[in-house]
């Protein structure tokens, strides 16, 4: 059913504007709007070009990185600024043109912030010429994290400036937020709990991405750190996420950091070797290693230490200068060779756990080993 309001037919709102407005004035305001669009396409396509060419040519990279961040917002602006310009010279009543110029500002604003939004994003080169000038390093993950809070506090400033554009009370909606904060932090104790443990582990740099992990709650090489979690490959090839509060407060490992990765084990061999063989085993184990280049000088420890149940053994202990898990476990291969090689010409067999029974014969007196 159709309601008593009814909607004005497309002539009747074009008699309308015909009688608001003359002909001339609707088409030269339309010419304004087509030329401002042409001045944006010379612009974006030869006057930017040639401000950022020259700009390259300067040995300070900061201007090249603001006229990147502000080419689409400027690209955006010129043809606000065409509709601006063009409205304005339409008579239109003092109440539009404060209209107007209210819209106008507020895209102004929008636009200077979407500019500082690109410019705070965290490929940028800016941080890296910041942390240059105060001797502050920014490693792949500070990097992204400091990215995304200045870019939470733009969005946050940009709105609140919007927002006092426009009339709206900001100072009654913070004092709102200053009034719910103590209950927004009892509500979010668990978040905010992770994001302190975000903060102490982006701080304190136990390890960054791509490091290889250990700790109580998982194994496997950092994927990605945000506010909230941390991501880990497993060496199974899962991917888990652990809260930054419980990784933060959790002993970790980090064999990526490894100068050299440790190889340490027992050999026994039979008790009844002569002590001349045994010597020379030893000898000859640590001219091997430390004979080998893959292998780190600086300690290396080959010693006869236990008279054990069923062997004699021997103590090897030394670290490989790769630590990498293939390349370890390579040279730990090498190494048993070698040693059984060295045992093998030296005529020393490896022990393994025996047990002889002997039994007694009383007719003879003799003992008989089974």
């Amino acid at each position: 059913m159709l309601s008593n309001t009814q909607v004005p037919a497309v002539p009747d709102i074009v008699e309308e504007v015909q009688r608001a407005f003359t002909w001339q004035q609707i088409l030269t305001a339309i010419g304004i709007f087509l030329l401002f669009l042409l001045f944006r396409k010379l612009f974006t396509t030869y006057i930017f070009k040639a401000i950022l060419f020259f700009s390259r040519k300067v040995s300070v990279d900061t201007l090249t990185n603001v006229l990147l961040a502000f080419e689409r917002p400027m690209r955006s602006f010129l043809v606000f600024i065409g509709l601006f310009v063009a409205f304005v010279y339409v008579p239109f009543d003092d109440t539009y043109e404060a209209l107007f110029v209210r819209i106008f500002r507020t895209i102004l604003i929008f636009h200077i912030f979407w500019g500082l939004f690109n410019l705070s994003a965290s490929s940028s080169s800016v941080f890296t010429q910041i942390g240059r000038r105060f001797n502050v390093e920014f490693d792949q993950i500070l990097l992204p994290f400091l990215s995304k809070l200045i870019r939470f506090a733009i969005v946050v400033m940009g709105l609140s400036i919007i927002a006092s554009e426009w009339e709206y009370n900001v100072q009654g909606f913070v004092a709102g937020l200053g009034l719910g904060g103590l209950a927004f932090a009892l509500a979010a104790q668990q978040t905010l709990g992770n994001f302190f443990g975000g903060v102490v582990i982006i701080t304190e740099k136990p390890f960054t991405l791509g490091d290889w992990i250990k700790t109580p709650s998982v194994e496997g090489f950092v994927e990605d750190i945000s506010f909230r979690s941390t991501s880990v490959r497993t060496f199974e090839d899962s991917l888990v996420v652990v809260p930054n509060s419980t990784l933060s407060n959790e002993p970790i490992e980090n064999w990526t950091k490894m100068g050299k990765r440790q190889i340490s084990f027992s050999l026994g061999v039979e008790y009844q070797t002569p002590a001349p063989k045994i010597r020379r085993c030893v000898e000859r184990i640590e001219a091997e290693l430390r004979q080998r280049e893959d292998i780190d000088d600086e300690l290396i420890i080959v010693r006869f230490t236990t008279f054990n149940e069923s062997s004699l053994d021997l103590f090897l202990y030394f670290f490989t200068r790769p630590t990498g898990w293939v390349d370890h476990l390579n040279i730990k291969q090498e190494i048993n060779y070698a040693v059984l090689d060295i045992l093998e010409s030296e005529g020393v067999s490896v022990a393994f756990p025996t047990q002889k029974l002997y039994i007694h014969d009383e007719k003879k007196g003799e003992d008989h080993a089974l």
